[in-house]
């Protein structure tokens, strides 16, 4: 109970501010809606179903584009982790792509792809691909040699050490990954319905913006953080019950 207090503590005081801020009346309603105004709009929007019809549109996305990123950044760093050809090969321009910003590429998956939910998609996947395959691939790469060693003194094959040594090894990495990748997937999104989307809660901060409904704003982006936040709650307690073995021990074996 002390430790959830504490917690809140931080979100009270910007409350209170926030409120001792409007009262003044140095900033207008317009600019600087009261907590109460936001509530409000966040109700109405909630009760005609237009709030929950956008973030099932903007999780939908996600999920789409993140397993699409999952299924193909794991296996991938898992063969050319275990593969030194064609890390040689493929780790340069993996390195290069890494760098360019997805919404970069946004104007050309538009042209490529068109507006509708493809080119979000492809987003969402080139944004959580790299923090997934990295992290893998680190996994595959850094395996602790003496384990390795100790693997070839029991008489363990090379499948053997892959199946019963490297990827357990890499299995925390790999969770990592997945976790870093699903807060980038989430904010990736975002920003590509705030450029070119027609619904989706990005779309629903710009067109609050849009119709200067400033409540309205507010609300989109506590709904952003909140929605991330239950996602990054979600992987963690799965991570925590269903990988205990591999990342350290118990139900408590994640912070």
């Amino acid at each position: 109970m002390k430790q959830a207090w504490v917690r809140w503590l931080l979100p009270l005081g910007i409350l209170v501010l926030w409120q001792i801020a409007v009262d003044s009346g140095r900033w207008s309603s317009y600019v600087l809606p009261s907590p109460m105004d936001v509530i409000v709009s966040g109700w109405q929007l909630l009760r005609d179903g237009t709030l929950l019809i956008h973030i099932g549109v903007s999780l939908g996305r996600v999920a789409v584009g993140f397993l699409l990123a999952a299924v193909t950044a794991v296996p991938l760093a898992i063969v050319i982790g275990l593969w030194e050809p064609a890390y040689r090969v493929l780790g340069g321009t993996i390195e290069f792509f890494r760098h360019v910003p997805p919404l970069a590429l946004l104007p050309l998956l538009i042209l490529w792809l068109g507006i509708g939910e493809a080119s979000k998609t492809a987003v969402v996947f080139l944004a959580t691909f790299y923090p997934i395959f990295l992290n893998a691939l680190t996994g595959v790469r850094c395996t602790d040699a003496k384990l390795l060693e100790m693997g070839r003194q029991y008489g363990l094959s090379s499948w053997q050490c892959v199946r019963r040594i490297r990827l357990p090894y890499a299995v925390p990495y790999m969770y990592t990954g997945l976790r870093i990748g699903l807060g980038y997937s989430w904010r990736s999104l975002i920003g590509a319905e705030m450029i070119a989307a027609a619904s989706g809660v990005g779309y629903l901060v710009l067109d609050a913006q849009a119709m200067a409904k400033s409540a309205s704003v507010i609300v989109g982006v506590v709904v952003i953080g909140v929605c991330g936040s239950v996602m990054d709650y979600g992987c963690r307690q799965l991570g925590n019950r269903v990988l205990y073995r591999y990342l350290g021990g118990g139900k408590d074996g994640v912070a």
